[in-house]
């Protein structure tokens, strides 16, 4: 057995109604003036007035911060930052999706450090702890609420970069199924993709662990189990619950095992076109597991395995190739079938797509199969049409 490590964030609440008990979470960490930052649109659906109710209501004055779009620009990160050192803030609540809880994340230490954000992309520059952070997801997708990155558009590159420190890992990250009831079918669709994407790409990756793998394959369970449901009959309050938990987990296998090549492939088509994460990751997921088959026949058996496929008595590759198939039929059923060139993307930028792709590293040393330049652009090419 491999020596390995397992971290996360430093406390995880979970259950229907947790959310209800944020003031007090607030006061655990010694936290009288919250930032929160929120997604835009979450913002305009009234959900902000229940927040500063429920916040009001424990004599906390929090500042809002609703200017969250999805794949945020790093300058958010900056702008957010001189709202909380301005308004005296002492604590960072995210709230919402991915974008939002990478956003509060990086405003966190940021606030504690200062510093420009471009200072602290890449691996291991944030120089020490942030203010304390309370993640609240209200998708279930990326798991961001206990991941130690943030991930933000650099507009003038044109490409995707991210915040990468055990200090980004949030204090709290308090899972509130309800929240997620109102989300409509294509978010939750794309979103559910992407926790499955980090689950099967966790699974599979070269770091993966004993521990990892249980969170992982556990993860890839429940979402398939769940996706259909959720994505059309949202109100089904426990295919919800299990989707947030299978988001959850999967989150926990990401931060740990860390994720394959469908993240260096989907990072360009966010950077260049503002292709959404979820969205990109789902188009790239089906193509890059047919090619990292070789590399990991038994460990697409067992995903095959917990989506329902039967595997018994075939041939290892044909039961392994089944878990490419259940993948492809889950985003069928869910109504997100997209290819690249729904999308316009231009076959002749596939060349130059696939150079930045290959400037994602880490992803691609953990992939269970070496990919090279001309894979990728054979890659986006199926991926075309």
């Amino acid at each position: 057995m491999k020596t390995f490590s397992f971290t996360g964030a430093r406390k995880i609440v979970f259950g229907k109604g947790s959310f209800a008990a944020l003031a007090e979470h607030l006061a655990e960490h010694k936290v009288s003036r919250p930032l929160v930052v929120l997604d835009r649109n979450l913002a305009e659906t009234g959900f902000l007035e229940k927040v500063a109710s429920l916040l009001d209501q424990a004599g906390i004055d929090p500042v809002i911060y609703d200017k969250t779009e999805p794949e945020p620009p790093l300058e958010l990160a900056d702008e957010g930052t001189k709202l909380a050192l301005k308004k005296k803030c002492d604590g960072v609540v995210g709230i919402g999706g991915g974008s939002a809880m990478d956003l509060a994340k990086a405003i966190a230490v940021l606030a504690a450090n200062r510093g420009k954000a471009e200072d602290y992309l890449g691996l291991n520059r944030v120089p020490g702890p942030g203010f304390p952070k309370i993640m609240v997801p209200t998708t279930a997708g990326t798991g961001s609420e206990v991941t130690f990155t943030s991930v933000f558009i650099r507009k003038k590159l044109k490409k995707k970069e991210g915040m990468n420190s055990p200090h980004l890992y949030p204090e709290l990250a308090l899972l509130d199924p309800e929240l997620t009831l109102t989300l409509p079918p294509h978010p939750t669709a794309a979103t559910g993709i992407d926790a499955l994407c980090h689950a099967i790409e966790s699974y599979t990756s070269l770091n993966a662990s004993p521990l990892s793998e249980m969170m992982s394959l556990e993860a890839v369970r429940l979402i398939s189990e769940n996706l259909r449901t959720a994505v059309h009959n949202g109100a089904n309050v426990e295919a919800r619950e299990a989707m947030l938990l299978g988001s959850l987990y999967a989150g926990l296998g990401l931060a740990n095992a860390g994720v394959t090549a469908v993240h260096s492939l989907s990072y360009p088509l966010g950077g260049k076109y503002g292709v959404s994460h979820g969205l990109a990751n789902t188009i790239m997921l089906p193509r890059v597991m047919a090619f990292n088959l070789p590399g990991a026949l038994e460990k697409f058996v067992d995903i095959a395995e917990v989506m329902g496929e039967i595997v018994d008595d075939l041939p290892l590759r044909e039961a392994a190739w089944l878990a490419v198939e259940a993948v492809e039929a889950l985003i069928e059923d869910c109504g997100i079938m997209t290819t690249l060139e729904e999308l316009k993307i231009p076959e002749s930028d596939f060349a130059e797509l696939a150079k930045v792709a290959m400037t994602v590293a880490r992803p691609l040393a953990n992939n269970p199969c070496k990919m090279t330049l001309e894979d990728m652009v054979e890659i986006y090419q199926e991926c075309y049409s």
